[in-house]
Formats: structure tokens, sequence, C-alpha cells
């Protein structure tokens, strides 16, 4: 593990003598104060060193700054699909960059990374705080958002060579984060002092060596919404079964965490953990034993669940960031449950719910918002420090700089082993696992 952030160069610029900067010296954060990454001590044996070599840079001001205000351009760009708290984050690049450092000049571009492909004849927007002061409170994107368009990275990087801008804002997940590493190896390529700094945003919560990223809470909250109407519907009826699809492709953190906000799922699936359907020990057959012994069950699956058994159906088309696009394991666990009941004649009541787009383009809850305003400002102070092909994280609810390179080395997903899976399997009674 690499944990060291990349620089421009020495900041030679004094924050304390920018008269458009209004950052108290009180508030300097030093780049040698670091966050650990393990917190945890063994028996007194670990060494210093090894927890200073595996330690995050501690994110926030610093007491000088590679750019000098009032001649930096900065571009703010929002990729990939929506995600709750995109305009939050948008609104407070764009407020600190001009309020408390003084920037004048911030570019918003359009439509993801297609935005700077020029070809595509995409409008830059002119940020500032007019347009941005009210955002916060709508769902989705005012710059739009889109998958893609880093097929020609050298078209990207000359595009922003031409805008002249100093500091990219990339806001995105997995792809967005490669794309951003790309174009930060690109621009050192050609000698450009061009500063990338990715804010974490994926509902998934699937982006490693962070505690969370944005958009994140406000998904499993609104998920939660759903789990209410199956459990109501579920209960409502003669062997009534709630099922619910959540996003959650590869990691089935929304799934996991909406159960344990409800306490009302008796079945969550998640990609992490392989079950069977049929059998002794197969979902259907637990299933069965929950619906005679209680007369109702709520389900959660999330979309990536299941490819265990969904293999033999599954194709290798990918969408525009390179995802294999999968099948519908919410309908297929439908029809499933139908059959199974149907032949055992036992008559049930199924009613299934799909709440995927309205969980992504939700407005952010509040606890969400916070979290996307101080990300922002984060991403503010890295970028004028002159700090790139970084992101901005969170460990142990401390702020934090995280190399993209580390960050996209692997996904991060829920460990079957691990306290909070066993949370889960408390919380809703199922089998520790349903395979035979």
């Amino acid at each position: 593990m690499d944990f060291k952030i990349k620089t421009l160069g020495e900041c030679k610029y004094n924050v304390c003598d920018e008269k458009s900067v209004t950052i108290s010296h009180e508030n300097f954060v030093s780049n040698s104060r670091r966050v650990l990454f393990d917190p945890f001590l063994e028996n007194g044996k670990d060494s210093c060193k090894d927890k200073w070599e595996n330690s995050f840079e501690l994110a926030g001001p610093r007491e000088k700054i590679f750019f000098k205000p009032e001649e930096t351009t900065i571009a703010v760009t929002t990729c990939g699909g929506l995600c709750p708290g995109l305009n939050d984050v948008i609104r407070a690049i764009v407020m600190e960059s001009y309020y408390v450092y003084g920037v004048r000049k911030i570019l918003g571009i359009p439509y993801g990374y297609n935005g700077l492909d020029k070809e595509n004849n995409y409008q830059i927007i002119d940020l500032v705080p007019n347009v941005v002061s009210s955002i916060h409170r709508e769902g989705g994107t005012i710059l739009g958002s889109s998958r893609g368009g880093t097929d020609e990275m050298e078209k990207l990087v000359d595009r922003l060579e031409e805008l002249n801008v100093d500091i990219l804002y990339t806001i995105g997940g997995d792809g967005t984060l490669r794309g951003g590493h790309a174009i930060s190896d690109l621009a050192k390529k050609r000698g450009l002092k061009l500063s990338v700094v990715g804010i974490p945003k994926t509902i998934d919560n699937d982006i490693s060596y962070i505690q969370k990223s944005f958009g994140f809470e406000t998904a499993f909250s609104v998920a939660v919404e759903a789990i209410t109407s199956a459990h109501t519907e579920a209960k409502g009826a003669p062997n009534g079964i709630g099922l619910v699809k959540l996003m959650g492709r590869h990691s089935g953190f929304i799934a996991a965490n909406a159960t344990l906000a409800m306490n009302d799922v008796n079945f969550v699936l998640v990609p992490e953990v392989d079950f069977e359907l049929y059998g002794e020990n197969g979902f259907l057959q637990h299933l069965e034993k929950r619906i005679k012994n209680r007369g109702h069950a709520v389900i959660c699956v999330a979309e990536g669940a299941g490819q265990n058994i969904l293999k033999d159906d599954l194709d290798e088309t990918k969408d525009a960031s390179g995802n294999l696009k999968l099948k519908d394991i919410g309908s297929f666990m439908k029809e499933k449950i139908d059959e199974y009941f149907k032949e055992k004649e036992i008559p049930i009541n199924l009613k299934y719910i799909d709440p995927s787009y309205m969980i992504r383009s939700a407005p952010a809850v509040p606890n969400d918002s916070i979290f996307c305003a101080l990300l922002g400002q984060y991403a503010v102070h890295a970028g004028m420090a002159g700090k790139t092909d970084m992101i901005i994280g969170q460990w142990n609810n401390i702020y934090t700089h995280v190399p993209i390179e580390l960050a996209i080395s692997k996904r991060k997903m829920i460990n079957p082993n691990s306290p909070f899976w066993r949370n889960i399997i408390e919380a809703t009674g199922q089998p520790d696992e349903m395979v035979n």
C-alpha cells in the first residue's frame, strides 16, 4: 500500500500574505500530521515506522499554497450515474473557491468527461455563487452527468490545456477516478501543472480506503421507505411476501445497511455471499419455513446478488463505464418464488418493489449534505495546495487524502466473516449460509 500523495511542486504562496484568502492560521494543517490506517495495537508489537508508512495524509488547509488564487482557473465535472448530493458538492467547491480563496474563474464541465470533448459541442458553464446558491436543495446535478468519454484521453487533456485549467475537481466513482488518474498522468508527461482532485461518489459505497462515499447514506435511507412498504404489504395479506431489489452491483452495502436500519427484513441477499435456490438448505426451503411459521416474509436483494445462479444467463455486454450488464435478479427471484409455491400448492401474495432510480435521484438527507459540503471544502484545500492524483476520503471519522491508485486498487466489499455481516445475520435471523 502506497499512501504517498503526489504534488505539483513547492508551495510558494503564503496564505497569510494573500489578501483574497480568509483562512485563519489556527486552522492550518501540516503535511506531517497523519491518520493511522490500522488503529489497533496487538500486544504492543506494532512498529512505529510501519504505522507511519501505513497512514493517510490529513486533509485541511495548508499554510502555503501552490496556486495564486486570482490567477487560478478551476473546473468541476460530475461523471457516471446520478447520486444524491452531487449538487451539494458542486456548491461547496464553488463557494469555498470563490469566498475563502478568492478564485474567480470556475468552470462547470457538462456531462462528465464527455463535456471535455470539443466534438460534442457542450457549452461550458460559468459557475458563480448566484448560479449554485440553492442547488443543494435539488437532486441530480446541474452539470449533467454521463458515463464514458475516456476513450481518447489526449483530447480531454488538450481541452483542459486550452481552457487553462489549473485544478480539475472530478466527482464520481471507480471509472471516474480511473479517468482522473489517466488525466493526471498525461498532464505530468506534458509538463502541465494540473491538479486533479477526486471526490468519491457512489451509492454502492464500494471505493476502497475510504470510510464511506457521499450519497450512500441517502441511498439506504430512501431504501428504508421501500422496505417499509414491502413489510406493510407482506403483513397485510395471508402468506404475504415483500420482495425489494436495491442497487449494489458488486457490493451489498445499501441492502445490508437498510436491513439494519429497518430490522423488518428476514432475508438479505448480497453479491458477496452466494446462495442456492433449491435443496434442503436452499433459500426457497428457508422461505417456506418462514411463511409456515410466521405467515409473512420480507426479502431484500441487491442487484448483483445471485450471480452464481444466474451465470448461465449472463452475457458479456458492458455499459459505457465498462461495467458488465447484469440480468435482473429481482424479476428472476419473483418468478422462482411464484413457481416454487405454486408447485407446493401454497397460496402466497407476493409484492415486488424496485425503487432503484428513486434512490439515485433523491436530494441528499441532512447528514449526507453535511458530508458533501465538507468533502467539497477539503477538496478545494487540497487543490489549492497543489495536491494531485488523489481523492478526499474519510477514515475513523477524520478527513484524509487518498492516492487515486490506492482507492481503485481493489473494490470495497462486505466481508462475510466480519462483525458487520454477523450483525446482519442476527438482525434477519436468516441462516449463516444457504448452500447445500
